[in-house]
């Protein structure tokens, strides 16, 4: 398990910001971890607080957490891909985020490329690639990773020859990457039973180098459902050992491995008490053996808690 990057998404919160991140990060085990710097739905967000990014920045030197392997999400309510009245928006918050994200001393940032609400694949291609072209210059230290899509809606990115797409189509190449999504691709119909073909087409229409970030999830629906709907690691239509094929390959190493699987409830009929399961999925991980209890061991933990 040398060189493993694994991690979850980890809270930020006003109080705490990325100092709490890195705490909660490390309670779970990981030595990497993900965050939205604010509600993925809204704008709302606080000003950065350099005493506790400072704070965050030595506990994690001090637990071998390598600040270049964190990884912020830019927000949901951005979207690139469609040139309508909100389009300046996007730019402009997206703008904005960049700068938080390099506040916070993070390089990487994961982007959902964005629907093209009726416009069509190329259109939305074209939007994307322009508002990047805006957003990113020769001074931005950030790298931007384009999240691979489940095909939802109207989503562009779903194969990887639209994400090659905006990729030939911007000004500063090494500055824009892409995010491999494990649900995302199976629903949008990749075979990750056999994932040596999938890292080939991979390689050859994108390129491994610039392969920056994987989430690592477990899928809910049938292959090629085009529904987004993630699973615990293990538990769904991928598998365990195909997820796990994924996160030791020889090829992805030195990739942060991020989990987004879902929050584990108290009962089976219980939506209020939700825990989450990242701690056991990380230990399970590290075991290389599927936890077949581990939705009661998740719950019996919390329950004591």
């Amino acid at each position: 398990m040398e060189e493993l990057y694994i991690g979850s998404h980890v809270s930020f919160k006003r109080e705490e910001q990325l100092l709490g991140s890195v705490v909660e990060a490390l309670s779970y085990g990981a030595n990497t971890f993900m965050f939205y710097t604010g509600a993925p739905q809204n704008t709302a967000r606080a000003s950065i607080d350099l005493e506790l990014t400072s704070l965050a920045h030595k506990l994690m030197q001090e637990k071998n957490i390598d600040i270049k392997k964190v990884v912020v999400h830019a927000p949901y309510i951005i979207n690139l891909a469609n040139d309508n009245e909100k389009y300046e928006f996007a730019i402009r918050f997206l703008k904005e985020e960049i700068a938080r994200v390099e506040m916070l001393g993070v390089e990487l940032l994961v982007l959902h490329p964005g629907s093209h609400v009726g416009l069509g694949c190329e259109k939305g291609i074209e939007n994307i690639v322009r508002a990047l072209n805006t957003v990113v210059d020769s001074k931005t230290n950030v790298k931007i990773c384009l999240e691979t899509m489940a095909g939802k809606g109207s989503e562009c990115g779903k194969t990887f020859e639209e994400i090659s797409l905006i990729l030939k189509g911007v000004r500063y190449p090494d500055k824009i990457g892409v995010c491999l999504d494990t649900c995302h691709i199976h629903d949008a119909g990749y075979c990750l039973h056999n994932f040596e073909e999938i890292l080939t087409q991979f390689d050859n229409t994108i390129g491994l180098s610039k392969l920056w970030v994987l989430h690592m999830n477990d899928s809910k629906n049938e292959e090629g459902s085009h529904k987004d709907r993630h699973e615990n690691f293990g538990f769904g239509h991928i598998g365990f050992e195909n997820l796990m094929n994924i996160m030791n390959h020889p090829k992805l190493k030195g990739i942060p491995k991020i989990l987004e699987t879902p929050y584990i409830s108290d009962t089976d009929n219980c939506k209020e008490k939700i825990y989450p399961p990242y701690k056991f999925e990380i230990e399970m991980i590290k075991n290389q053996k599927l936890n077949h209890n581990l939705i009661e061991d998740i719950r019996n933990y919390y329950r004591k808690a």
